[in-house]
């Protein structure tokens, strides 16, 4: 008990540290820009709340606060912050004027340090490696749900995907060219798929599923309901199980199923749901070994109830493998994936709204799971790359508050060659706080509802691809 209350503080620790660098550092890009140029630095803050620990030096009041989430600087010549930092302590009207070039390079120099930051962990990825799963290697069908759209238009189980929606893919999951992404952002009543099927080309017509969703949970997206091909590895055999006694061994690796090849275990456990008591013969590899294997399911303890199964457990990991990706080309990735995210929510045709991004809360959650797979500081750090360029994108809108929005009132400032009028400059400011900060409300409920509920409209966990886990329960 005491181990595995230790196991979670630590990545617990691990993730605070992790999500709080990249926000500090993005803060400390604006407080080295603020010393270059000259400006009035009236706060360094790393953590919000009471302050646990502050001192003044050189003029900065630096300080430590008891919420452990980012920090910030406060630079009242650069935009009243008043709505998120507290009001300043200075007559702003008393400082000295500073030029439309200094305010917009202390606002570039945050998402600049991001970007920075994200180069660097971009560059301890190449040199340790990212796991890859066998869905980032594979556009390869190995499941297609009965009654499904993709398996209405005749998708099938060994099909090669080479374009969705007239967009090539080269991996399964993920943002930049996968098969998931191409069909969530697709806007067209039909999605095109063209497939490779016994070295032919096929071209077909998906009608898209968009399952119901309750008030309260966030709207589900485009769904063909397919799963990748992911090699069916079994990571453990259960004692006096019909695996057992028929031999199966962990490593075993099952290739066919009653004279049928499988791509994915799944396609197992609908056979074993569905024909509960048919005996079954098993294609096995093993090593360099060949086998048939033949055994009859029966009911076995799970998760507090007997259900017909054969006794295995699937290692969820599957065949891995460590990639060593160019820093420049992880970095250049992020960026264009954050950009066509922005572009399908700014699209009135795309069912990716702003509810479906992730606020705060997921993305802790996100770092948590990452941490707690094997490898799972590598992942981590991969993911990081992925959150810095997100920071400094969105940071770069033309939204007052935000940097770019700084970058915008610098620009007309430049234009008028007066500043913008301080009470309307205030007001802006604070109504645009104010709706960032209801919409990181509004983001962080459906966080919420994700944490700690099962949306009716996604997959099974049976139905999931086991990548993200060591082991899975199966048939």
């Amino acid at each position: 008990m005491l181990s595995k209350v230790l196991h979670v503080f630590f990545i617990a620790l691990e993730v605070v540290v992790l999500f709080n660098l990249l926000i500090v550092v993005h803060e400390l890009g604006h407080f080295l820009a603020a010393r270059w140029r000259g400006l009035y630095i009236e706060k360094f803050g790393i953590w919000f709340g009471k302050p646990l620990w502050k001192k003044t030096i050189n003029g900065v009041q630096y300080s430590l606060g008891s919420i452990p989430f980012g920090g910030f600087v406060a630079l009242p010549q650069l935009a009243p912050m008043d709505v998120i930092e507290g009001k300043a302590d200075v007559d702003r009207a008393r400082l000295p004027k500073i030029s439309a070039l200094d305010k917009i390079i202390v606002a570039v120099a945050g998402p600049l340090f991001s970007l920075l930051l994200a180069l660097f962990f971009a560059c301890v990825v190449w040199a340790v490696g990212h796991p890859v799963s066998e869905s980032d290697l594979t556009t390869v069908i190995g499941y297609v749900e009965p009654d499904s759209p993709a398996a209405k238009a005749d998708l099938r189980a060994g099909d090669k995907i080479l374009e969705v929606d007239g967009r090539h893919v080269s991996r399964f999951f993920g943002m930049n060219d996968s098969v998931v992404w191409a069909v969530v952002r697709s806007e067209g009543p039909v999605i095109p798929f063209k497939v490779e099927r016994e070295g032919k080309i096929v071209s077909v017509d998906v009608v898209p599923r968009i399952a119901e969703t309750s008030g309260w949970r966030r709207k589900s997206t485009r769904q063909v309901m397919i799963s990748p091909a992911v090699t069916p590895l079994i990571g453990e055999v259960e004692k006096d199980s019909p695996a057992a006694n028929a031999g199966l061994k962990p490593g075993d690796i099952i290739t066919g199923m009653n004279g049928t090849r499988i791509f994915n275990a799944i396609a197992l456990v609908d056979q074993i749901e569905k024909h509960p008591g048919d005996e079954l013969t098993l294609d096995v590899r093993r090593a360099a070994e060949q086998l048939q294997l033949t055994m009859r399911p029966v009911l076995l303890e799970t998760e507090g109830a007997k259900k017909p199964r054969i006794g295995i457990r699937w290692d969820g990991s599957g065949q891995m493998s460590l990639s060593h990706p160019d820093p420049v080309e992880q970095v250049y990735h992020s960026i264009t994936s954050t950009l066509q995210t922005l572009g399908a929510v700014a699209s009135p045709s795309s069912d990716v709204k702003l509810q479906h991004m992730s606020g705060p809360i997921m993305i802790v959650r996100i770092y948590y799971m990452l941490f707690e797979s094997d490898n799972g500081w590598k992942l981590a750090l991969w993911f990081s790359v992925i959150l810095n360029v997100n920071l400094a994108i969105l940071n770069m809108l033309p939204i007052p508050v935000l940097d770019g929005g700084h970058i915008v009132l610098a620009l007309i400032e430049g234009v008028r060659r007066k500043p913008v009028n301080m009470k309307v400059l205030e007001w802006v400011q604070t109504a645009c706080a104010t709706l960032i900060i209801g919409y990181m409300l509004y983001i962080s409920f459906f966080d919420l509802g994700d944490l700690l509920g099962k949306n009716g409209d996604q997959k099974s966990p049976r139905r999931e691809s086991p990548a993200s886990t060591k082991a899975t329960p199966a048939p």
